[in-house]
């Protein structure tokens, strides 16, 4: 049986030329490069310039993707932008990048839940291609993580980065088997009531302030390995393929310990793991796609590959996809 599926034609990544080491760091804040490496596997991590708004990491990401893809930004009939860290509080930052790339009149909206946004917005645009609704989507995941930090608390800035990741998706017939070309399964999940776990202290209708993150990093650290092999093991049965089968696992660069502490509990070798946090610290929605940019970029992701990804977030949020490039 025939069926339409969400295709990867194209994958970009961007980071800010700047770079900024825990050596950096520590000049500024009670820290030292061992003390990050030991807890976190950072070493190093980008920022944006001052006169880079988070639309701009966006559009170099999609520009890449797209040219990945054969496609031009008159292609573009969907954008999905997925990011904490939006250039205004209104209009959606995909309305921003929708103008500067100098795509036609289309869909165009925001997605936001934080380090799991792209999983989310990979999900959403999966609503729109896979029904036919779109021909040419643009997931971009895209944030200045380093706007949100509080310099004083050693704890978390040294924790994030800032860049930007895009995919093309594109629809495809399959045959509605796992040889298929495609989203083959995902899982989503949110759970409010751990708000207290990861948030930023600051909003337009409470302090009208932008905030600053807080995070409880070991409690975070303990709901995620379990949370997260839920949702895969949840993706991965949609899907109807066994994790065992996943040709590369490129999961949200948060911490190397999260990252090895998910695929043991799965079962992953760690060699087919994608991971960049030591380079790029955490990048909140942008980390997948820049991850799987890279792999792209160096060869080890080809196309029929098995993919899953995965990720979680404040909210807390997190989630997983199954799919074959």
């Amino acid at each position: 049986m025939s069926v339409l599926r969400s295709v990867v034609t194209g994958v970009g990544g961007y980071l800010p030329e700047t770079i900024v080491t825990n050596d950096d760091l520590a000049k500024i804040v009670d820290t030292t490069d061992e003390w990050v490496r030991e807890r976190t596997g950072i070493r190093r991590r980008h920022r944006a310039a001052e006169d880079q708004a988070v639309s701009d990491l966006a559009v170099e990401a999609a520009k890449r993707a797209l040219a990945a893809a054969g496609r031009t930004p008159a292609d573009v009939d969907l954008i999905i932008v997925a990011t904490t860290t939006a250039d205004l509080t209104f209009p959606a930052t995909a309305a921003i990048v929708q103008r500067k790339l100098g795509c036609p009149v289309g869909i165009a909206f925001d997605v936001q839940a934080v380090c799991s946004g792209f999983v989310y917005g990979l999900t959403v645009a999966d609503g729109f291609v896979g029904r036919g609704h779109s021909k040419c989507a643009l997931v971009i995941g895209a944030e200045t993580m380093t706007r949100l930090m509080d310099w004083t608390d050693r704890g978390t800035c040294v924790l994030f980065g800032d860049g930007a990741g895009a995919v093309v998706l594109e629809p495809g017939e399959g045959q509605g088997t796992t040889a298929d070309r495609g989203l083959l399964g995902f899982a989503l999940r949110c759970d409010g009531t751990k708000q207290d776990l990861l948030y930023v202290d600051g909003g337009p209708s409470t302090t009208g302030t932008v905030g600053k993150l807080r995070m409880l990093g070991n409690q975070v650290f303990k709901h995620a390995v379990v949370n997260i092999s839920e949702a895969v093991i949840a993706a991965a049965a949609q899907a109807g393929v066994p994790v065992a089968d996943i040709d590369w696992f490129i999961p949200h660069q948060a911490n190397e310990r999260i990252l090895k502490g998910v695929a043991h509990r799965l079962g992953i070798d760690e060699h087919k793991v994608i991971q960049t946090v030591a380079d790029h610290a955490n990048t909140s929605a942008a980390s997948i796609p820049l991850a799987w940019a890279e792999g792209m970029a160096d060869g080890r992701i080809k196309k029929g590959d098995l993919l899953l990804i995965e990720a979680m977030g404040g909210g807390l949020t997190w989630g997983a996809c199954v799919i074959r490039l």
